[in-house]
C-alpha cells in the first residue's frame, strides 16, 4: 500500500496545507479506508507514484467542493446538480467511503464563506505544468453546472472567474461550454421542450462572447453551403443530419485536440471549422424546424 494509504483524518492538512488540506482533513475523519485515494484516477498522464498521489488529493478535494459552491451560486441546488456530481463520482469509480468524503467536500464548498478564491490558487499551484488536469477540471465544473440547464449569470461569474484564476483561457473555457451543451441537446432535450428553447436563447445571448476571440463570420449561411459544410445534401434526413454534426463537431472541436497538444495554428483552424459546422447546422435547424 503507498504511503497515501495510511495517511487519515487531520494529518492530511499537514500533507497537502492550504484550505485544500483542511478540508480533506475535515472531510476524510473515519470514513477513508484501504481503498485511498488510488481510486481517483489520472490515467494515462504519466505521473510518478509519489507526484500522482498529491495530485490525486489536490484534483479530488478541488473538484467537489468548488463544485458544491458553484452549484449554490444561484442560491439552491437542485436534484439535478446533486445527481451530476453523483455521476462524475461514480466514473471515478470511487468507493463507498470516499462518495460520502466526496459529499462533505461538496457540502464544505456551499457554506457561507467558503475560499474559492484560495481554493483555485493552491489547486493551480498543485497542478501547475500539467495544463491537462486543469482541463479536465474546469470541463467537469461548467458540466455539472449546467446540469440543471443553461447556466445562470451567477454561475458563469463564477466559471469565469475559476478560469481567470486558473490562467485558463476564457475562450477554451467557451469552447467547453459549446461542447457540453451540444451534447445536452443530443441526450434528452429535443425540439419543442421548455430546455431546447432556452438552449438556443441562451446559444444566441452568447454568441458575441465567441466573436471576442476570432474574427466575426459576415452573414448568414446559405441553406445549400450549410448542407455541404455537413457534407450532405438536402435529401439527407434529420437523424442523418444531427449524425454528420456531431461526427464532425467530434473531429474538429478544439477542445479535443488541445488535449492532445496541437499546434496553436492548427487550434486555430479548428476553432474556426468548428464555427462554420454550428453555424450550419443551426440554420439547417431552423430552417427545419428541428
Amino acid at each position: 500500500m503507498s504511503w497515501l494509504g495510511k495517511v487519515v483524518g487531520g494529518a492530511f492538512g499537514f500533507v497537502m496545507g492550504g484550505p485544500i488540506g483542511a478540508a480533506l482533513g475535515a472531510a476524510l475523519g473515519h470514513q477513508f479506508d484501504e481503498h485511498g485515494l488510488d481510486q481517483v484516477r489520472l490515467d494515462g498522464d504519466g505521473f510518478d507514484s509519489d507526484e500522482a498521489q498529491r495530485l490525486q488529493m489536490a484534483f479530488f478535494g478541488a473538484t467537489f467542493q468548488v463544485m458544491g459552491h458553484i452549484a449554490k451560486a444561484d442560491g439552491r441546488i437542485s436534484e439535478a446538480e446533486i445527481n451530476a456530481a453523483r455521476r462524475i463520482m461514480n466514473r471515478m469509480m470511487l468507493p463507498d467511503s470516499l462518495r460520502k468524503t466526496a459529499m462533505r467536500l461538496y457540502n464544505d464548498g456551499k457554506r457561507l464563506g467558503f475560499p474559492f478564491d484560495e481554493v483555485a490558487g493552491q489547486f493551480l499551484a498543485e497542478c501547475r505544468g500539467h495544463p491537462q488536469l486543469v482541463r479536465r477540471f474546469i470541463s467537469l465544473q461548467t458540466e455539472a453546472a449546467l446540469a440543471d440547464g443553461p447556466l445562470q449569470t451567477t454561475e458563469e461569474t463564477l466559471l469565469l472567474r475559476l478560469c481567470d484564476r486558473l490562467h485558463f483561457s476564457r475562450y477554451e473555457f467557451y469552447g467547453i461550454r459549446t461542447r457540453l451543451e451540444a451534447e445536452r441537446r443530443f441526450s434528452g432535450f429535443g425540439p419543442g421542450t421548455q430546455q431546447h428553447q432556452h438552449h438556443r436563447q441562451q446559444h444566441d445571448t452568447y454568441q458575441h462572447q465567441w466573436r471576442r476571440y476570432e474574427p466575426p463570420r459576415p452573414r448568414e449561411t446559405p441553406l445549400n453551403e450549410a448542407y455541404g459544410t455537413l457534407k450532405l445534401t438536402s435529401s439527407a434526413t434529420d437523424s442523418e443530419i444531427k449524425r454528420a454534426y456531431r461526427k464532425l463537431i467530434s473531429q474538429h472541436h478544439p477542445d479535443k485536440l488541445s488535449a492532445q497538444g496541437v499546434s496553436p495554428e492548427r487550434m486555430q483552424k479548428a476553432t474556426e471549422q468548428t464555427q462554420k459546422i454550428q453555424k450550419a447546422y443551426d440554420a439547417i435547424c431552423r430552417a427545419r424546424k428541428i
